[in-house]
This record gives C-alpha cells, structure tokens and sequence, in this order.
C-alpha cells in the first residue's frame, strides 16, 4: 500500500490551489464508496489540476475506493504520461473517456463516471431516462447519449463521444454507466448524486409493475429555475458538499492525508 504523505508535509510538494482539489477528488472517492457506487477499482473521477499545464488527478489503478488519499492521486497528463513519482498503473479505460472529456470541455473541473447497478440498468433501456420523479426534471434538460461501443479503450472512439456530449452535464453511456461534469468535484458529485436516484427511482417503480405517470413537459421545461429558487440562488452542490466533508470526517478523515 503506498504510504500517504500527513497534511503537514504537502506544502512543499503542492500547490495549495492543488492540494485542495486533491482533498476534495479523494473525498468524492470516500463518497462514491460509501454511497456503494464503487465498482471495485473500475470506475474513476478525475480533476483538473489548476494551472496552464493541462494535467489532472486520476485514482492510483488497484486501489480501493475507501482507501483513496489527496497525495496517493496520480498526476497525468492528456497523452496519460504519469506526472510526478507514483508507483501505481492508471486505467486505461478511464483515462480514454476522462481525457477526451477533459481536452474538449474547458468549462469542466471534474469528470466522475460510474457503474452502478441502478445506473447501467436504465443504460440498458431503450428509452433511457423517464420522466417519473422529481430528481429526473433536473437531468432529462440536461442530459446526452452516448451508445456503446466496447470498453473505451480506442482513441477513435474519443471525438464520438465528445460530440455526443456537447455541452451537457449528464451522460448515459448506453449498456455501460453513468456520467457526470462539474466546475469542480463539489458540482459532478451532487449531479451524480442526482442521476444515481433518478435511476434507482426509476427501476423500482418499473419494478411495481403499476401504470407510471410521467411528469409533465412544461415542469421540465424549468427544471433550471426550480433548482436555482431551491437552493436559495446557490448551486445545490454549495449547500451540501460541507456537509458531505464533514460526514467523512466524522467516519474517517484520513482521505485529507
């Protein structure tokens, strides 16, 4: 297991404008494992490291979810050359998606991709995402496609998958998983947060086997002026990623490290 270096020690080897962004990238990988959205070690979130030198955080290849820390992160850049010493691999599979994504949409901070079962379920769909619950109103506005093609190894598949996003903040990668950008961690969490229960909701009412009602196209229509009157003209994101933080530190604090 790679030793972590103590919060103490980071101020010579980081930037505090990086060494923030790792604490908040490790956070959401505690987050994703507490919320069992982890799929073992085969999924990723990345982030931007701020500067003009266009690298960003992956997770370290092999490590678990709960075990992630801001200095254990591994530094790349957009060819996926390792950044910096580290002893760990990085996947392959995620550095083709995050980086096309990362290349493409300057406005992104953060790329958080996921498989859980709720949400390749819905993926699965022909139909994709229905409108049957509040959560949904605020990702069908906002969400793109993108069919599957394998797992995403291939450079080819890059601009597709670029022009299937645009610039959407949700994405459906069809028989695959779910994914989601943000200007930073804090927003592509609480988005993912989003689209995972719009996917759990969906399969268990599909799974009651009643007629479903579908929420009117008009309330969808403005989805955006609701979650802007809801969270009080702040992102959702900026309301509940303290307390998210403190949620982790309270169960184990030792992703700052």
């Amino acid at each position: 297991m790679l030793k972590s270096i103590p919060a103490t020690d980071t101020g010579a080897r980081y930037s505090p404008e990086e060494w923030a962004i790792r604490v908040d990238l490790a956070a959401a990988y505690r987050l994703v494992a507490h919320f069992h959205w982890d799929d073992l070690v085969f999924t990723h979130i990345t982030a931007r490291v701020p500067g003009p030198e266009h690298h960003f955080l992956i997770n370290p290849y092999g490590m678990m979810f709960d075990e992630i820390t801001a200095s254990s992160l591994v530094k790349i850049d957009l060819q996926g050359n390792k950044v910096g010493d580290s002893p760990w691999p990085i996947n392959p599979a995620g550095f083709t998606i995050h980086s096309a994504i990362h290349a493409a949409r300057h406005d992104v901070e953060c790329v958080l991709h996921t498989h859980t079962l709720n949400g390749v379920a819905v993926s699965a769909q022909k139909n994709g995402v229905l409108p049957l619950s509040q959560q949904s109103i605020f990702v069908l506005g906002n969400l793109a496609y993108h069919d599957y093609e394998g797992v995403a190894l291939r450079d080819d598949e890059k601009p597709r998958l670029v022009a299937d996003m645009g610039k959407k903040n949700f994405m459906m990668l069809r028989n695959h998983g779910l994914l989601t950008v943000g200007r930073s961690v804090a927003e592509a969490f609480q988005l993912m947060y989003t689209f995972e229960a719009t996917c759990a909701i969906q399969i268990r009412a599909q799974a009651g086997g009643g007629a479903l009602i579908p929420v009117r196209q008009d309330i969808i229509d403005t989805a955006m002026e609701q979650a802007r009157m809801v969270s009080n003209n702040q992102g959702p994101h900026l309301l509940v990623w303290p307390g998210l933080l403190r949620r982790l530190d309270r169960i184990d604090s030792s992703y700052r490290n």
